[in-house]
């Protein structure tokens, strides 16, 4: 399950490959990481028909099955669409896509853990070194709720994204997911505008050369013995 990825690029080239003519952003860094339940930006279609590049919180409205305790931190991957709770969703003005240009999956080994941290490092995928911009097939919302106790209930726009089946590269890391990703124009076309029967299809897994592991977890190396010279600690 993807739970953190980066966008390095310009607000300009989200538009330019998008055809985005209203941008609502603020400000882009110029690299971000994103974690569940920050901001992030999309390109969505608006209530008046434009289409337009916003800042929304990761983290759709989670199933209320589903939900533990008194508030919703989001669900950020949604890998059913034909679950009824995200059915309310699929029409085209809750759909979305999200600009990426590379994300994160915690590594399977055991000892690939941060020493200081203890947190599991992560491969890191992109379509090629470069790195460069593509997009997740997401879906976004307008919600009333508790996304934090402590801050009580707000008003949000929030927005997930698909989820498939994993290619040859991702599978070894992650056996049971890998986001549905959208690599040009046609594809962002057709998820932003067709009707659901065809928009759809394109939930599918990536062909297995599409994305190359750019970062991979540090691996620890047995360096080589020597004899101990004089005045050498070892």
């Amino acid at each position: 399950m993807c739970n953190l990825y980066n966008i390095t690029t310009s607000q300009e080239a989200i538009r330019q490959f998008t055809g985005a003519l209203r941008d609502i952003l603020g400000n882009l860094e110029p690299s971000i990481d994103i974690y569940p339940n920050q901001f992030g930006p999309v390109v969505r279609n608006a209530s008046d028909g434009q289409r337009e590049l916003a800042n929304l919180r990761w983290g759709m409205p989670t199933p209320v099955e589903r939900v533990r305790g008194n508030s919703d931190p989001g669900t950020t991957n949604i890998r059913n669409p034909q679950y009824g709770h995200w059915q309310q969703y699929v029409g085209v003005e809750n759909r979305c896509v999200v600009p990426v240009t590379s994300f994160a999956e915690p590594s399977p080994t055991p000892g690939d853990k941060d020493p200081e941290t203890g947190i599991q490092r992560n491969y890191w995928f992109a379509r090629n070194e470069d790195r460069p911009l593509f997009f997740f097939a997401g879906l976004w919302t307008p919600w009333h709720g508790v996304r934090k106790v402590k801050d009580g209930p707000g008003d949000f726009e929030l927005y997930g994204f698909m989820t498939t089946a994993p290619n040859a590269l991702i599978k070894p890391i992650h056996e049971k997911a890998m986001p549905v990703i959208l690599t040009t124009q046609e594809e962002i076309e057709t998820w932003l505008t067709a009707a659901w029967p065809e928009a759809k299809k394109l939930q599918r897994t990536a062909p297995h050369d599409a994305l190359v592991i750019v970062e991979k977890p540090a691996t620890q190396i047995k360096m080589p013995q020597r004899a101990p010279t004089q005045g050498s600690l070892f």
